[in-house]
């Protein structure tokens, strides 16, 4: 500690000179400065090359011409708009052209004030010079707005492009073809199969017959052996020697981050395969012995491979056989039929990019009924497979135990489990409708459709699995580097990680499902252009820097702060309250000036602060005077430091505890109890504050004592003393004090006063003080009295003066017998007093036979 506190002091220390040398060397650079910029010559205008306007006429001329024609192809559109793209940059940019003239030039045209009246004609000089000016300007102002102008028309011609393979896309989905399940159409998709296997036949036969193909396959034969060797290998035993390697790293190793080695290590379970499918595609492409047909078949062998084995591994991880320790969802309980049928869709999607690759570029073209009877039975058969994941997905909360067959919560289950979990029965759910919707497209005649429904739905769960285990690696690593256990996998971090992968897998997913990439550019470049609020234009560089220079600007303000309260406010005579106050009202002008400079920097105009200014003392003269009140007070507070974090304080008599934090709208107390108390800081300037422990912890104890009359009062008095003093707790100086306090209706009253070193111990202290006089008066003999309580039972009468009725039973009284008179039943804690023998002693005219002292008696209500 002593060490960092050096080194903090040291680095405030230069913190401060350097910024004493700054303002310094700004006082006195500031007059050469002033008078350099005056004899210095006026810099250049920033110069921006003007486009090529004739240029730009015929390249629109020839884009609308086409646009209206809507003949070209979808590739020519593409081309066309990347050409408009580069033109629609290069008139962005030409709108800078003389900026900084045209802001000089409207500053003195401003200068001259507004224009007069017609009735009111300005002088002739000032008339003169603004003409002027507004010539200079116009002609300076011409290359922006012909610029601007020539935006307006790429920007526009760029959005008809888009909208016209927009629609050409939608058509293409919403073309019916012939039904698949019509048996007359499949004579034409046998005819496809018949046909490419001729036309792979009859490539193979050419090229071996060739004799430049034949030498070419001697020379290349010990490579293709080599290579064909190596690809079995691979291929056959590559993945189950990565998947055993994995589970023994991550069974006998003890290091942690085990799981995330181990991980990677099972990625080679998708690589070594696939790098042996490559090595089969060179050795078959250095034969020589393929054609155009074949090459293309054998290429898309490593996209297939890498289907099929990517969909095992992600199966194994996101399914495993033995349970988690500390899971972030329950996919499932069936986790073996869930990486089955993983396993079964990733072969599908390998032997749809074959068909892709075998009937693609077929000349000629597929016929409709051919298209529709070859893409229909892989969609209605991986859909087969979809449908059952969906529903095994979508009964995770259940078979994790997390809901209740109905849908309700389980007990025990935490909003983030709950939240998990339902987001993977929804995506079971959403997976069983595109399984039923998309076969049924299929049949009706819209494969197309149905092709863009279930394969990108398809390769999105495929990502968002990976971007699930990618977001479980992070935490892993977050958890071993901060060493925090499994709380650590619920921090912020982690959160924060998950959040930000989504954010980057959402453009990735756009692409998966048809959305161009000029798409994405465009609209990447309209989001850094911003948007306009009122008069100020929004964007992320503007945001970004608008945060950067605040953070700055924080950290300057604290700096500061800091310099003053350690080094610069100690040395002064200030007491502590004014150096609080210095340091506050620093840091509140800081952060006002911190974000002033932030919005400038950013180019947030601020002019319209004054109209949201006039709204909100509307709103604070009606609605917000007590948050107004209270942050007033938080601010005193503040400043002035009344109150501390710590302090035992009582509020008006309503609030009692330890201050816990004061901000600037309340102040957060903690009983005894443990309760917390937010009390408006308001009441803090306008109520009674009672700080028991500002200065210091010590306080005084007040302990009355009463014991009965006739004992010994130096006796009592030097017990008394004597137990207080062996407190350790009391302090010495000043010494306590025992007093005969009064004589009290009970008995002689007496008081202990006390300081105390710690206040918060004054219960503990009384306590023991209380137990010890109980231990010591018992053995002196001495008696505390006891209190007593009468109750007066009054008879009432029917006639004022009659006397009362006699109840059916009763003996009338003989002549001559004194009447009843009221009784009394006193209560004490005695329990051997008789009520009766207290009615005869009360009866009796003279009292006599009252138990002594003041309190044993009350007075007698008299009679109606």
């Amino acid at each position: 500690m002593g060490g960092r506190t050096a080194l903090a002091r040291l680095g405030g220390w230069l913190c401060a000179a350097c910024l004493l040398m700054l303002l310094a060397m700004a006082g006195a650079a500031g007059p050469a400065a002033a008078q350099d910029a005056a004899d210095a010559p006026a810099p250049k205008a920033q110069t921006i090359q003007a486009p090529d306007y004739a240029a730009w006429k015929a390249e629109a001329a020839v884009a609308e011409e086409v646009i209206n024609a809507g003949r070209a192809s979808t590739r020519a559109l593409e081309d066309m708009r990347a050409r408009l793209v580069t033109w629609r940059g290069q008139f962005d940019a030409a709108k800078g052209i003389n900026a900084q003239q045209i802001e000089t030039l409207k500053s003195q045209i401003a200068a001259l004030g507004p224009p007069p009246a017609a009735d009111n004609p300005e002088a002739a000089e000032i008339a003169q010079r603004r003409r002027e000016l507004s010539e200079t300007l116009s002609r300076v102002q011409a290359p922006s707005l012909s610029a601007v102008e020539a935006f307006s028309q790429a920007d526009g011609l760029i959005r008809q492009t888009d909208a016209l393979i927009r629609s050409r896309q939608a058509n293409a989905l919403l073309t019916l073809l012939p039904s698949p399940i019509n048996p007359l159409h499949w004579q034409s998709g046998a005819a496809v199969l018949t046909q490419g296997l001729n036309t792979l036949r009859s490539e193979v036969e050419q090229a071996w017959v060739n004799p430049a193909r034949q030498i070419e396959l001697q020379a290349n034969m010990p490579v293709i052996i080599v290579s064909l060797i190596l690809a079995v290998l691979l291929m056959a035993r590559g993945a189950a020697f990565m998947e055993m390697l994995a589970n023994r790293f991550q069974s006998r190793m003890t290091m942690r981050g085990r799981k995330i080695l181990a991980a990677l290590i099972s990625f080679g379970e998708v690589l070594v395969p696939v790098g042996g499918m490559l090595l089969l595609v060179v050795a078959v492409s250095l034969s020589g012995m393929t054609g155009p047909r074949l090459q293309a078949l054998i290429e898309s062998l490593p996209e297939s491979a890498f289907a099929f084995f990517f969909a095992r591994w992600l199966g194994t991880w996101l399914f495993p056989n033995t349970e988690d320790e500390s899971p972030y969802l329950r996919m499932t309980d069936r986790p073996a039929e869930a990486r089955f049928l993983t396993m079964m869709i990733g072969l599908l999607v390998g032997i749809e990019a074959f068909r892709a690759s075998f009937t693609t570029d077929v000349r000629p073209p597929l016929s409709q009924a051919a298209q529709a009877v070859w893409l229909a039975p892989l969609v209605c058969l991986v859909a087969s497979f979809l449908f059952r994941l969906g529903a095994l997905l979508r009964r995770a909360p259940v078979e994790a135990g997390l809901a209740l067959p109905g849908g309700k919560p389980a007990a025990g289950a935490t909003d983030a489990q709950l939240f998990r979990n339902r987001i993977v029965s929804l995506l079971g759910a959403a997976l069983m409708v595109i399984a039923v919707v998309a076969p049924v497209l299929a049949l009706i005649g819209y494969v197309a459709a149905a092709n863009a429904l279930i394969w990108p739905a398809i390769s999105s769960i495929a990502f968002g699995g990976f971007i699930l285990l990618v977001q479980r690696g992070l935490t892993e690593v977050y958890v071993v580097i901060t060493r925090s256990g499994e709380e650590g996998r619920e921090a912020l971090l982690p959160v924060l990680s998950g959040f930000l992968l989504a954010l980057v897998a959402m453009p990735v997913l756009a692409l998966t499902w048809g959305v161009r990439p000029s798409d994405l550019l465009e609209a990447w470049a309209r989001f850094n252009s911003g948007f306009a609020l009122g008069g100020t234009r929004i964007s992320p560089s503007g945001v970004l820097t608008l945060l950067v220079v605040f953070a700055l600007g924080y950290m300057v303000t604290r700096l500061l702060q800091g310099a003053m309260r350690s080094m610069l406010l100690p040395r002064t005579k200030l007491d502590r309250g004014a150096q609080n106050a210095a340091v506050a009202g620093t840091g509140y002008v800081g952060l006002a000036l911190a974000a002033l400079a932030a919005f400038s920097a950013a180019g947030i105009d601020l002019s319209g602060l004054a109209i949201v200014a006039g709204a909100l003392s509307v709103g604070i003269g009606f609605g917000l005077q007590n948050i107004v009140q209270n942050f007033i007070a938080g601010i005193i507070l503040l400043i002035e430091r009344p109150i501390t974090e710590g302090d035992q304080i009582e509020v008006s008599g309503k609030a009692v505890g330890t201050v816990k934090t004061i901000s600037v709208r309340s102040t957060r107390l903690r009983t005894a109890d443990q309760a917390e108390i937010i009390v408006p800081n308001a009441e803090f300037i306008s109520g009674v504050v009672t700080n028991w422990t500002r200065e210091s912890l010590q306080g005084r104890l007040v302990l009355p004592v009463t014991v009965t009359y006739g004992s010994d009062p130096q006796q009592v008095m030097q017990i008394l003393r004597d137990i207080v003093e062996a407190q350790p707790l009391v302090m010495v100086d000043p010494a306590p004090a025992v007093l005969l306090w009064r004589f009290g209706p009970q008995g002689l009253e007496f008081e202990i006063r006390a300081l105390l070193a710690d206040l918060n111990f004054k219960s503990a202290v009384q306590s023991d003080i209380n137990l010890q006089i109980l231990d010591r008066f018992e053995a002196a003999g001495i008696t505390m009295p006891f209190g007593h309580q009468e109750i007066v039972l009054n008879r009432p009468k029917a006639v004022r003066g009659a006397e009362p009725p006699a109840a059916e039973g009763d003996e009338p009284p003989a002549e001559g017998a004194r009447r009843p008179r009221q009784r009394t039943a006193r209560i004490n804690n005695d329990p051997t007093t008789d009520p009766d023998e207290n009615d005869q002693l009360r009866d009796r005219p003279d009292g006599a036979g009252t138990a002594p002292g003041p309190a044993a008696l009350s007075p007698r209500k008299p009679g109606r």
